[in-house]
């Protein structure tokens, strides 16, 4: 049955007090952009309701549990004052107590007490469980010396822009969550991947919740979705289940280390995420992104040490794709990973009827006129022969290479203009692009001119997939990449 309010939000009065010279409290503020903001998402206008408390009007509890009970969504609004009221967390106890009863707290994942913090503030030991496992949406600023600034319009328009973009997040998490309310009967059989977004330090947050927005408006669950423990041994254990459950992981990293858990490793939670991703998930092809912005330095030692061992060890990154370059390319490739991920967990299709085969011929542009009788002789025997893109934006290049990869029947790179550092680059993408297809073809590697050292190594060694294409095209060169096709298991 459907709820008679969206939200209820719960405050302590005096977080609503007005500041000097102002007509309206915080809290009149945050319900007033939440209202048009979660009005905008919804397409219709949203229920929100919370006490006046007035000086002298106080409702009766009676009154007050009524509107919770007709609640979908709590939003608590915390303080030091909040946490204090026992008003106040009577309203948690009583929306969680009355949610145990009509449907559950939490929904797909997502609990139905959303955590705003207006001020920092301590001890949640005498409220639900659930809330100090809760995130939060952290509506105030630390200066340089770690004073507490909030997030008022009322203190100039770079506060109100990031007021409202936090409010805006808000909303759209609460419109999610109320459409997996409408939905919970019936379970969407065709789910999406779940995402492990890993915590990161300070400076790189506006990316995280930039990145989750976008994952979670594309249907993702996004986890982690509370608070993990403060215990090393607890932390890792947690993160060892929550990975359990998803199918990709992406990791921010930036210039800060990032909080250290209580234990003798003293390893940042940064660092133990990537590890514990690398572990799980590192055997099953790029199933993980690791970004970084481009020229990314860091005065603290461990966290430039990490940097360095990022780009350099291969451990490091492990089952990952490390992307350098900015937020929208970042999230180009993720969408272009969790299609991939998508297609690899949805069911075989039905057996087609014959259509052309594909081979994804990978060379350099300034060979293109070199690999045209390659290309018409292949043609010429039913293929179906794509190239890559040589111009565009990285990031479009990039997703249209690893599809051509992951989508051919047989692979052919042709070494020729590209020098050994090309060539390493191009194959390793290639790797990753195929590890998550597995069954598409080894590729043949076809040794072109200008001859190089590099070059003369490949045919010294004289590997079956490796074809002597310096004298040009022949016939005697192509029976050898067909016969190297036929070896791998392609279908000819």
């Amino acid at each position: 049955m459907e709820n008679e309010l969206d939200v209820f939000i719960s405050y302590a009065h005096i977080d609503n007090a007005p500041l000097p010279g102002t007509a309206e409290g915080w809290v009149s503020v945050f319900e007033k952009a939440l209202q048009q903001l979660l009005s905008r998402f919804k397409g219709s206008t949203a229920r929100i309701w919370r006490d006046p408390k007035l000086d002298g009007n106080e409702l009766l509890w009676p009154e007050i549990e009524a509107r919770i009970a007709a609640a979908a969504v709590l939003v608590s609004v915390f303080s030091p004052r909040y946490v204090s009221s026992r008003s106040c967390t009577e309203e948690i106890e009583g929306f969680c107590r009355l949610a145990d009863r009509q449907g559950g707290l939490v929904v797909d994942n997502s609990a139905r007490l959303f955590k705003v913090i207006k001020t920092p503030f301590e001890g949640e030991r005498n409220l639900p469980p659930v809330v100090g496992q809760l995130l939060g949406y952290q509506f105030f600023r630390l200066d340089a010396e770690e004073t507490p600034q909030e997030l008022d319009p009322q203190f100039g328009q770079d506060a109100r822009e990031e007021f409202l973009r936090k409010v805006n997040k808000v909303a759209w998490d609460i419109k999610r969550l109320l459409d997996r309310l409408k939905q919970s009967s019936t379970r969407d059989a065709d789910a999406k991947p779940v995402v492990y977004l890993a915590e990161c330090s300070r400076d790189c947050r506006d990316a995280r919740e930039s990145i989750e927005m976008e994952l979670k408006r594309l249907g993702h669950v996004v986890l982690p979705d509370r608070q993990l423990p403060t215990d090393e041994a607890d932390y890792l254990a947690a993160v060892n289940g929550l990975l359990e459950r998803c199918a990709f992981s992406i990791h921010l990293i930036g210039s800060g280390y990032g909080l250290i858990p209580d234990g003798s490793g003293q390893k940042s939670v940064v660092v133990l995420q990537n590890e514990r991703a690398a572990a799980k998930l590192g055997g099953g092809g790029i199933r993980r992104v690791i970004w970084l912005p481009a020229s990314l330095r860091s005065d603290q030692p461990l966290q430039q040490a990490f940097i360095d061992a990022l780009h350099n060890d291969a451990q490091a990154q492990a089952g990952a794709d490390l992307l350098t370059g900015d937020i929208e390319a970042l999230k180009t490739a993720v969408r272009a990973h969790l299609k991939r991920v998508e297609q690899r967990s949805a069911p075989p299709p039905a057996a087609a009827t014959a259509g052309p085969r594909k081979v994804f011929l990978i060379c350099e542009a300034r060979d293109r006129p070199a690999v045209v009788p390659i290309f018409k002789a292949l043609r010429s025997r039913g293929w179906e022969v794509v190239l890559p893109l040589f111009t565009g934006e990285a990031a479009q290049v990039r997703e249209a290479f690893q599809e051509q990869a992951a989508s051919a029947n047989a692979v052919f790179f042709y070494y020729g203009a590209g020098d050994e550092a090309w060539k390493y680059y191009q194959l390793n993408e290639l790797h990753k692009a195929r590890a998550s297809q597995p069954g598409t073809a080894t590729e043949v590697v076809w040794v072109a001119p200008p001859e190089t050292d590099d070059k003369a190594m490949l045919l010294m060694v004289g590997d079956g997939n490796v074809i002597d294409g310096q004298g040009g095209f022949s016939d005697t060169a192509l029976e050898a990449l067909l016969g190297a096709w036929r070896t791998a298991g392609v279908a000819l």
